[in-house]
């Protein structure tokens, strides 16, 4: 099992100059304890359940631009790019800048994109739901044409190429690795086994088996192998020796939502939980840890789970 860590909260990280330090500081960590990729979400405003939309939220792809210069081994990626905020064409050529840049740690994250609101303030057009799925289609198709082919041409419903170049090709071959957020299961589980290198998938125990027995049907219907498709997760990880402070953490949050999207306890009860997704079939657990204590979590989660899985 493989582990990346996510940082979507910079609230804590200080101000000026100090926030490339702590970025720098929280990246190097999670390289020299094991990790394999380090994310930042895709977002111009902070999302409900982590802060307030005001709070500070750096642009996803310049953030990982600098953290490149600042790890040597890390994959690095967004969790995940919503595709209504950047022509495909251009997101293709900034992957393929980032990937050489990086020495080839490109993981690449996209989705369908979900947050109106964050739409609506900046001016982006977000078409409903059924087109934003037909466009995430169209895109993956795009940045894979653009990342293996000398010149890309496409004509779809809602996009068009002719003889783009996208020169120099990222250094991972065939192309890096493409991750789909998302659990839809009509449509976003089938681009995954369609196009997809892997998946992001949310929710419980329950909830991850079924999810990836449905794509497992759509691998079936779409002649995909379904073990080539690695399988991740993302997950709030809230970890203490000290019972009582990981009570206190989320004493606050919503019943349903603990049960879906946190995993929390003494480091003996998370690896437990972890080894729980493990055996449901999550391959690689990406997490993100109380932003207030974020460093000590890391050694901790680190050294109690990580090593010993």
């Amino acid at each position: 099992m493989k582990f990346g860590l996510q940082h979507p909260n910079f609230s804590f990280d200080g101000k000026g100059a100090e926030i490339v330090e702590k970025l720098g500081t929280l990246a190097q960590g999670a390289e020299r304890v094991g990790f394999d990729s380090f994310w930042v979400m895709d977002h111009f405003h902070q999302i409900q359940y982590v802060g307030q939309p005001q709070e500070p939220m750096f642009e996803g792809w310049t953030t990982q631009a600098v953290v490149a210069g600042l790890t040597g081994k890390i994959k690095l990626g967004t969790l995940v790019t919503g595709i209504v905020y950047r022509h495909p064409s251009v997101l293709a050529k900034i992957g393929a800048t980032l990937d050489i840049l990086s020495k080839g740690r490109l993981f690449m994250g996209i989705g369908a994109a979900w947050n109106v609101e964050e739409a609506r303030a900046y001016g982006i057009p977000f078409p409903p739901v059924g087109e934003r799925m037909r466009r995430l289609e169209e895109a993956v198709q795009i940045i894979i044409k653009m990342w293996t082919e000398e010149r890309a041409s496409f004509h779809g419903k809602f996009y068009q190429l002719s003889d783009a170049y996208c020169n120099p090709k990222p250094i991972q071959k065939p192309h890096p690795p493409i991750m789909i957020g998302g659990g839809g299961e009509r449509r976003t589980l089938k681009i995954v086994a369609k196009y997809g290198d892997a998946c992001n998938i949310f929710g419980s125990v329950e909830t991850v088996k079924h999810k990836l027995e449905v794509l497992r049907e759509h691998c079936r219907s779409v002649g995909r192998d379904y073990e080539s498709i690695l399988k991740t997760k993302l997950g709030h990880v809230v970890i203490d020796k000290n019972k009582e402070k990981v009570t206190e953490a989320i004493k606050a949050m919503p019943e349903d939502r603990r049960r879906e999207y946190v995993i929390y306890g003494t480091p003996e009860e998370v690896r437990k939980q972890v080894e729980a997704f493990r055996d449901a079939g999550i391959e690689y657990l990406i997490v993100n840890l109380e932003p207030d204590n974020e460093l000590h979590a890391l050694d901790l989660f680190a050294s109690e789970v990580v090593k010993k899985l």
